[in-house]
């Protein structure tokens, strides 16, 4: 794009309904690669043999993505241009043995997953999704959102100090949400689950699923200059790089290299998982489109060595409440547009060459951007960023989009940004 991105809330409302629609990880992929298939992409199988044909694939695995568009005329050594993002935001997932309860109420076993708020999941309508496993080895989604569950919150009668010194909250005994009244039945949950997919509860055989708060997203401000919804963290990126994804295709021949969406599982534990950043799904996926192409590994090496990823994540925005914790020259507003993420200590993957390739996308986009870069007396957080130049040898680039309430059960970002981000991965795939 070489024309000044001007607002559109399109965009905006567009990720507003693909956020609601997808409550988890695998709702999220199943959504994206409807939007690739629309624009002409289709799914490739892992255990098929596949060809060198120009055009649009993605290969699904669990909660991963990987898409990536073959222009005509492009040879095998020819580099990718990478957007990495990922699906999953801290929650809570229901245990293998889901049913629990005490003194009269019936209740659901859950794991903390991730770094979650974890105050931000009290006194929620909370409904339940994520997938079952059938016995012939097939899934089926779950999405029961409706108000189904609530972790509820203590009274301040029966707890005096709380406002006074501060919330305690105990991940075993305080985080179990309630979902009715009587005596606890084992396999209530999962036949509950298996009558609302319209699967018979026998051949439900495993399952991974989490709760959501059934609150959709929203406009928010007296201009509507702000969105709060849930999962910013981090399907904003996965919604922004579809987008661009799509749109660089419709290039076709005139891009030089090959765009790819790389959207992990995992990364708010650590990434190590077979759908993970830290696995090996993104370098077989890319080695087997080289080689599908007729390429050796030494093609191998010249596409990979020639590769960018750029790594996008949500970042912080300045907090009005709490300024003393950000750094004082590097303070990212909403609506400012995506921000550039810096660590010297690598736990964001960007330096002054990647600065060099962010920059020059947002120019040709019309798009504004800010820095970002911790406070040296706090902690940093980290992302797929540094695995994946680690692990791949890919020259890779930290950014993002500036938020309140990271990791919150409900985020909040400027309204504008969600389209700027967009429109820079766009300019930036198609270079």
């Amino acid at each position: 794009m070489t024309n000044s991105a001007r607002f559109d809330r399109g965009h905006t409302d567009d990720l507003m309904s693909f956020l609601a629609a997808s409550p988890s990880p695998y709702h999220a992929v199943a959504n994206a690669a409807e939007r690739l298939e629309k624009a002409g992409f289709r799914q490739v199988a892992e255990v098929d043999a596949w060809d060198g044909e120009s055009g649009g694939k993605y290969v699904l695995r669990g909660g991963a993505i990987i898409a990536w568009y073959v222009p005509e005329g492009v040879n095998a050594a020819t580099p990718y241009r990478i957007v990495g993002a990922h699906t999953d935001s801290p929650n809570l997932r229901v245990k293998p043995i889901p049913d629990t309860g005490a003194r009269g109420w019936r209740q659901i076993a859950v794991e903390i997953y991730g770094g979650t708020l974890l105050n931000t999941w009290l006194d929620r309508d909370l409904g339940l999704s994520g997938r079952v496993t059938l016995a012939d080895g097939s899934h089926r989604l779950v999405n029961v959102d409706r108000a189904l569950m609530r972790v509820p919150q203590l009274a301040v009668h029966l707890d005096r100090s709380v406002n006074s010194e501060g919330l305690k909250l105990d991940k075993q005994r305080h985080m179990t949400p309630i979902w009715g009244l009587g005596e606890v039945a084992e396999g209530d949950l999962i036949s509950f689950v298996a009558d609302e997919t319209g699967v018979p509860a026998e051949d439900v055989k495993g399952w991974d699923l989490m709760v959501h708060s059934i609150e959709p997203p929203a406009y928010l401000g007296r201009d509507r200059e702000l969105v709060a919804g849930p999962r910013m963290d981090n399907l904003l990126s996965v919604h922004a790089g579809t987008a661009a994804l799509t749109a660089a295709a419709a290039a076709g021949s005139r891009l030089t290299t090959i765009p790819v969406l790389a959207a992990f599982d995992h990364e708010e534990n650590g990434s190590q998982s077979d759908t993970g950043a830290d696995g090996p799904l993104l370098g077989t996926v890319l080695e087997r489109s080289v080689f599908a192409r007729g390429g050796s590994f030494e093609d191998r090496a010249r596409a990979f060595a020639g590769t960018v990823c750029l790594s996008s994540d949500t970042g912080h925005a300045v907090h009005p409440n709490y300024s003393e914790r950000h750094d004082p020259s590097h303070q990212p507003m909403p609506n400012g547009g995506p921000i550039l993420k810096v660590n010297v200590n690598q736990r964001y993957a960007t330096d002054g060459s990647g600065r060099a390739v962010f920059a020059a996308a947002c120019e040709r986009a019309g798009v504004p951007w800010q820095s970002f870069v911790s406070n040296n007396a706090m902690p940093c957080g980290t992302t797929i960023g540094p695995i994946t130049a680690a692990r791949h040898g890919i020259a890779t680039v930290d950014i993002g989009v500036a938020i309140l309430s990271m990791h919150s059960a409900r985020e909040l970002c400027g309204a504008e940004d969600p389209y700027l981000l967009a429109n820079a991965l766009t300019a930036f795939l198609e270079g």
